[in-house]
């Protein structure tokens, strides 16, 4: 084979080629380091939004609670002025506070006391009965908040202080008549019982939640969780009641962003195993150097090896020109060692009708192809007759390490294929059974789909001809039966539509599908059913639920295999009339809409329930094992859950779980 075997010349050009490695090494390495600090940036960019983000949220929370309690504190004023103009005009005034104070201190948890004092200052009522005693700090103190809230008339609001019970609020709301002062009403509040009142759950689970007075004291608090961490925190005036008071809200420190945290992992774990590589890689580019110099000496080796071969050789450069043929492969093609040399293709030994197969072949192996590679193609001898031949062909690495071409080893496997003929015929006759059994397959999933709408035609057809015997009838009656038959009808059709296209391959058609029309069409569907077992179907709906992304028809079929099921299982059983109840509940649970069955038939023994979806097994003598295999499909189809679940009354629930994907 003519390679290049001038050593000064190789010398040059592994030289030149380890230099040119070692700036392209670099040069990765380079990119690779500006890679990673691109991420780094990236995912502190991240974290930042996200802080930001968890900010914002956090204040938007905070003025919502400021605005709930303000709205809480504007109603309890309202109802207080309310009551003083009550009482200005009431005959009976006694009677008309204790009647309204009892009400407000019943709906406002927060509310401890409401106090009636007369326009002296003197103490009339209290609520509850049992304390009549001034409430505030002081007696000086109470003096000054009636005189304000007489001199400004309107509600006033004191600062906070502390009891036994803790922190309190007062609100002073005078009573006027025509101008004329008569007194005021005082309430009293308590800060802990205003928040554990006012502040939901889901937000004290969020935050931590706290008042706090002029001098940073905290007067009230409400946490879900006790000595949290927080991470960033909002504070805001608490007005009413003022007096510097403040209401600060701190957010709990969110639990690790596990997906985040791993990508750093993956990013700097990558990193490192690149770099290794490179290092790896540069070790190798000098040992491959030093040994493209060592296989010059072996090439006369080489080749005297490849004569000595009892089978057929063949090499070809990169254009796929052949450079090299041994004795054996010209004894096999018949043609002569000057004939093949230096052909190209389409080469003289591929047959007519195996040229466009042979081509290409062949011009994917020179667009690219370095693996090594087997196939099996018939060759042409040159008296015309024709030979199988089991080809191996692997690169052929030149002097300078880099690939000259390909070189093959042909072996004549024509015997070896008459063998190989017979034994096809017998797979093809395999192959037949096996599209015998999928037809088998495929008509018992339509017998058994079509089963229910059919038997609903021929029972909608034999009522109208009862009708038209007795002669009792009206055209409204048989409207009614003919568009229900019209709608099974359609129903078969949509059916052999869809068992179509699953044979086709096609994916079911999405559209937005409202599970309780569906539950109520399934009923009406099976309900002749029903009657002729005597079980009363029951229909729950526990949430309404907005429109889902499904396939009705689909949906439909898995409610009616399910629900006929349990009507069968009760029926066959025996089961008392009094428990022939079957049961369709509908409701949420999370993010999932959830559709239970519930029977009270003999239930599922639990050595069936593994196999219970299991194609072709069925408890019933004369069942066919595809329908729940096929339910199952379709729920997962619509990327959900179908299970089976014990009833504790006695029976079987039958679970579909469907995500709620609103269009």
């Amino acid at each position: 084979m003519p390679f290049d075997d001038r050593p000064i010349s190789g010398s040059a050009r592994s030289l030149a080629v380890s230099k040119w490695s070692n700036w392209y090494l670099i040069a990765l390495k380079l990119a690779i380091g500006l890679l990673f600090a691109l991420l780094v940036i990236l995912l502190w960019v991240l974290r930042q939004s996200k802080l930001e983000e968890q900010r914002l949220t956090l204040i938007a929370d905070v003025l919502w609670l400021e605005q709930r309690i303000n709205f809480h504190l504007e109603e309890s004023d309202g109802n207080f002025q309310q009551l003083a103009r009550d009482l200005s005009r009431e005959k009976d005034k006694n009677a008309l506070f204790r009647l309204r104070a009892e009400y407000l201190l019943k709906n406002n948890p927060d509310m401890l006391r409401i106090v009636w004092a007369d326009e002296t200052g003197a103490l009339r009522k209290s609520a509850p009965e049992q304390v009549l005693s001034r409430p505030g700090a002081n007696e000086a103190m109470f003096r000054q908040n009636v005189d304000v809230a007489r001199k400004l008339g309107k509600s006033v609001y004191t600062d906070a202080y502390s009891t036994p019970d803790g922190a309190h609020f007062e609100m002073y709301s005078p009573i006027f008549d025509d101008e004329h002062y008569q007194g005021v009403l005082i309430g009293v509040f308590s800060f802990d019982k205003l928040l554990k009142s006012i502040v939901p759950w889901w937000f004290a689970e969020k935050y931590q939640v706290r008042i706090l007075d002029g001098g940073g004291h905290v007067l009230a608090s409400k946490s879900k969780v006790s000595n949290a961490e927080t991470t960033i925190n909002y504070a805001i005036s608490f007005d009413p009641p003022g007096f510097g008071m403040l209401l600060r809200v701190d957010a709990y420190r969110s639990s690790g962003n596990f997906a985040q945290n791993m990508l750093t992992a993956l990013v700097i774990a990558l990193t490192a195993a690149m770099l290794a590589s490179l290092w790896v890689m540069r070790g190798h580019n000098r040992r491959r150097i030093a040994a493209e110099q060592a296989q010059r000496s072996e090439h006369a080796f080489r080749k005297a090896m490849e004569d000595s071969l009892t089978i057929g050789m063949r090499a070809r450069d990169l254009e796929g020109r052949e450079i090299y043929v041994n004795p054996v492969f010209c004894q096999m093609v018949g043609f002569s060692e000057s004939e093949l040399l230096g052909a190209v293709p389409p080469m003289p030994y591929w047959p007519p009708e195996e040229m466009e197969r042979a081509m290409s072949i062949n011009d994917s192996r020179i667009d690219g192809g370095v693996a090594p590679r087997e196939v099996e193609i018939r060759l042409m001898r040159k008296d015309g007759s024709r030979l199988d031949a089991l080809i191996h062909e692997a690169p052929l690495i030149g002097a300078n390490g880099q690939p000259a071409g390909w070189m093959a080893s042909i072996i004549d496997i024509t015997a070896r294929k008459q063998a190989e003929e017979l034994y096809r015929r017998q797979q093809d006759k395999l192959q037949a059974t096996s599209r015998l059994v999928t037809m088998g397959e495929l008509a018992s999933m339509l017998a058994h789909e079509l089963n229910q709408p059919l038997a609903a035609i021929a029972s909608y057809a034999a009522g109208c001809l009862n009708k038209l015997e007795s002669g009792n009838f009206s055209a409204k009656e048989f409207e009614a039966v003919l568009t229900r038959l019209g709608a099974q009808a359609q129903r078969a059709g949509r059916i052999i539509r869809r068992v179509h296209d699953f044979v086709h391959k096609s994916e079911p058609k999405l559209a937005p599908c409202d599970l309780i029309e569906v539950i109520d069409d399934s009923i009406g569907l099976i309900e002749p059913t029903a009657k002729l077992f005597h079980v009363r179907i029951e229909r729950e709906i526990l949430a309404d639920l907005p429109e889902l992304m499904g396939d009705r028809v689909m949906i439909e079929q898995v409610l009616l295999n399910v629900m006929r099921n349990a009507l069968e299982a009760m029926s066959a059983a025996q089961v008392p009339p009094e428990r022939r109840r079957l049961s369709v509940r509908l409701g949420q649970t999370g993010d999932q809409a959830r559709i239970s069955v519930i029977d009270w038939g003999p239930g599922i023994p639990p050595e069936f329930q593994d196999k219970l979806f299991t194609p072709f097994f069925s408890t019933k003598t004369d069942g066919m094992g595809m329908g729940l295999n096929v339910c199952r499909s379709i729920v997962e189809f619509h990327r959900g859950r179908l299970w089976v679940e014990e009833n504790p009354e006695g029976g079987a629930i039958l679970v579909i779980s469907l995500p709620i994907i609103q269009p």
